[in-house]
C-alpha cells in the first residue's frame, strides 16, 4: 500500500499536468508562466535543502556538476517543457500533447542504440510503432480541433529534447543528492525559459489584472502539486520501488492526459487518436517492461 499512494500521486499528477498547462496559458503568458513555475519549484527545494541539511554550504557544487545541471535543466524544462507549454498555447489539445510527450523512452531508446548500447530487436520493435503512432497524427482527416501539424511536430521536439536531457544525465557529472540535482536543474531551467520568454516579447503581456482566477490556481498547482509533491514520491518510489513498476507511469500519464482532457474540456478523442494512442501507449510499455531495470527518466510537463 505504501508503494502505490506514491505511484498514483505520480500518476495522477504528471498525467494532469497538461490540463493545467492549458488553463495556465489562457491568461499568463506561455513562456514566462512555465519559467516562473519552475524557477520557483527550484527556489523552494533549495530553501527546504538549506533549512534540513544545514545551512548554504548543503547547495554548494563544483563547476562540472553545475554546468551538468545547467546542460539538462535547460534540455528538459526549456527545450522539453517550454515547446510543450508553446504548443498547448498555440491551441494543441493536452491530450494529444501528453500523447506525443510519452515517446520520451522511445526517444532514449535511440539515443542509446546510435552511442553503440546493444538494444534488442524487439525493443526495436515497439519503437517503431510508436513512432507509426505518432505518424498517424501527423494524418490529415480526423486531427482534433487545434491538432495542427505544425503544434504536434513542436511536442515530438519537446519530446526529443527532454529525452537529450534524460540521456545526458546519466553522462554528465552530477551532484550525488537528487533533490539537490533538481533544485538547481529547476532554477537554471526555469532561468532559461524566463529569459527566452522576456527575448520573445512576452514581458509586454504580462497583465496581472487579467489574469483569471482558473489560470492562477492551475499555475500554484503546478509549483506545489506538479513539481514539488509529485517529483518528491517520484524521488522516493526510484528508492522503495522496483524501477521496473515506477516506471509504468510513462505510459499511464498519457491515458490519464486523454481522460482528463475529454472531460473538463472536451477535448475529441476521434478514432484516429485512439488508434494512435494505442500503439504508443502500447509501444511505451513494451519498451518500458522490454528495457527494465533500467532507470527511465522521468517525463514530467
Amino acid at each position: 500500500m505504501r508503494v502505490w499512494i506514491p505511484l498514483w500521486t505520480v500518476y495522477i499528477v504528471w498525467g494532469s499536468t497538461y490540463l493545467a498547462i492549458r488553463y495556465v496559458v489562457e491568461t499568463i503568458p506561455a513562456l514566462l508562466g512555465a519559467g516562473l513555475r519552475f524557477f520557483t519549484a527550484g527556489a523552494i527545494f533549495m530553501a527546504w535543502i538549506v533549512l534540513r541539511r544545514g545551512g548554504v554550504a548543503a547547495l554548494r557544487i563544483g563547476w562540472k556538476p553545475l554546468a551538468g545541471c545547467a546542460f539538462v535543466g535547460i534540455a528538459l524544462l526549456l527545450g522539453g517543457n517550454g515547446l510543450v507549454v508553446v504548443s498547448q498555447d498555440s491551441g494543441t489539445p493536452s491530450g494529444i500533447a501528453a500523447l506525443v510527450f510519452a515517446t520520451v523512452p522511445l526517444w532514449v531508446v535511440l539515443f542509446r542504440s546510435a552511442t553503440g548500447d546493444r538494444v534488442s530487436r524487439a525493443t526495436i520493435a515497439w519503437v517503431i510503432m510508436g513512432f507509426a503512432g505518432v505518424a498517424l497524427l501527423l494524418l490529415p482527416g480526423e486531427r482534433p480541433e487545434g491538432a495542427t501539424v505544425g503544434g504536434i511536430l513542436i511536442v515530438v521536439a519537446a519530446a526529443f529534447s527532454w529525452a537529450t536531457g534524460s540521456f545526458a544525465s546519466g553522462k554528465l557529472r552530477l551532484p550525488d543528492d537528487p533533490i539537490v540535482t533538481t533544485a538547481w536543474q529547476m532554477v537554471c531551467g526555469g532561468a532559461a525559459i524566463l529569459l527566452v520568454g522576456v527575448i520573445a516579447g512576452e514581458a509586454s503581456d504580462v497583465h496581472p489584472s487579467e489574469f483569471s482566477t482558473p489560470s492562477i490556481l492551475a499555475f500554484a498547482y503546478l509549483v506545489v502539486i506538479g513539481s514539488l509533491v509529485a517529483f518528491t514520491a517520484y524521488v522516493w518510489l526510484l528508492r522503495n520501488a522496483p524501477i521496473s513498476q515506477v516506471a509504468t507511469y510513462a505510459y499511464v500519464n498519457p491515458v490519464v492526459a486523454i481522460a482528463l482532457g475529454a472531460l473538463f474540456v472536451g477535448e475529441e478523442v476521434t478514432p484516429l487518436v485512439a488508434g494512435a494512442a494505442a500503439a504508443i501507449v502500447a509501444s511505451v510499455a513494451g519498451t518500458v517492461r522490454k528495457e527494465a531495470p533500467r532507470p527511465v527518466a522521468a517525463a514530467e510537463a
